[in-house]
C-alpha cells in the first residue's frame, strides 16, 4: 500500500455489488494448465487443486495441460534469457473457452508471466468480473523440485492461486490486516503473508460461497499437516482454538 493506494472492501460494499456466486449450473473452479511441466510439477498443481477444493469449498478439476506453442510473438517477449507470457493474452483466451459448468477458471503457466510492456513480471492476474485468471509456477522454486523440497513452491502456488481466485470471487486486495488478498510487490512479500484469510474477507466468502467454517478449517489443518507447511499448520489451529471460545 506504500506503492499503490488500495481502497479496501467492507463486507457490506461485498454484499452491494452482488459478487460472482456459485449457483446450480456454474459451481466448479477449474485450473488450466498452460506448457511443458515436470512430473514434480504435475503433483503440485494436482496438491494445489485439492487445497483449493477445501479452500473454496467447491469441486476443482485439473483440465489437460495446453502447449504456449500457440502464442504468437505479440504475447511473449523475452527477459533475462527467460520467455514471459503476456498474462492479459491468456485471459482472453480463457473467456472464450468457460466450461458451461465453471464458476472461475484459473490456468497455470509454466512460463514468466508480465501484465503490460512497462512491468518486469507478475505473480498473477485476475478478472473480478468475468471469472477468469492466470498464475505462474515459474518463480516459486529456485532449483528443480522433487518430493524433497515440493512444498516450498506448493506453499507458494496455493497462496497466489487462492488470491486470484478470490478476486474472481469478487474480493479487491485487502486493506483491513494481515490476509493472503493482501497485495505484495516481491516474493519476499508474498512469503511473509500467510495462507489465511482475515476475519472481514473470510466472512465475505463464507457468505458468497456457504461453507461450513469450522469444518473448512479443520480440513485445512490436516492438509498443512500433510504437506509439511508448518506456519499454516500454526495459524489452522489458532483459528480452531478461537471457534472454539
Amino acid at each position: 500500500m506504500y506503492e499503490h493506494h488500495e481502497n479496501g472492501q467492507t463486507f457490506k460494499q461485498y454484499q452491494a455489488i452482488k459478487p460472482v456466486s456459485p449457483n446450480q449450473k456454474q459451481n466448479k473452479i477449474y485450473l488450466q494448465p498452460i506448457g511443458k511441466f515436470s512430473e514434480e510439477q504435475i503433483k503440485v498443481i494436482s496438491f494445489t487443486a485439492n487445497y483449493l477444493q477445501i479452500f473454496f469449498g467447491l469441486k476443482t478439476i485439473v483440465s489437460e495441460p495446453i502447449s504456449d506453442n500457440i502464442f504468437p510473438d505479440s504475447a511473449r517477449r523475452i527477459l533475462d534469457g527467460s520467455t514471459q507470457l503476456l498474462a492479459p493474452y491468456i485471459l482472453g483466451i480463457l473467456k472464450k473457452e468457460i466450461p458451461s459448468d465453471a464458476i472461475v477458471v484459473m490456468a497455470i503457466t509454466e512460463k514468466d508471466l508480465y501484465p503490460k510492456p512497462s512491468w518486469n513480471y507478475v505473480f498473477g492476474l485476475a478478472s473480478l468480473k468475468e471469472r477468469i485468471g492466470v498464475s505462474s509456477i515459474f518463480r516459486y522454486s529456485e532449483k528443480e523440485i522433487d518430493s524433497s523440497n515440493y512444498s516450498v513452491c506448493l506453499e507458494r502456488l496455493i497462496k497466489t492461486s487462492s488470491h486470484e481466485i478470490g478476486h474472481m470471487f469478487s474480493i479487491p486486495h485487502c486493506t483491513y490486516a494481515i490476509c493472503v488478498m493482501n497485495g505484495s510487490n516481491s516474493l519476499t512479500e508474498s512469503d511473509a503473508q500467510p495462507n489465511r484469510l482475515c476475519s472481514q474477507c473470510l466472512s465475505k466468502l463464507s457468505w458468497n460461497l456457504k461453507f461450513d467454517i469450522l469444518k473448512r478449517i479443520k480440513e485445512l489443518e490436516t492438509y498443512f499437516k500433510k504437506h509439511g507447511l508448518t506456519r499454516d499448520v500454526a495459524n489452522a489451529r489458532e483459528d480452531l482454538n478461537l471457534l472454539k471460545e
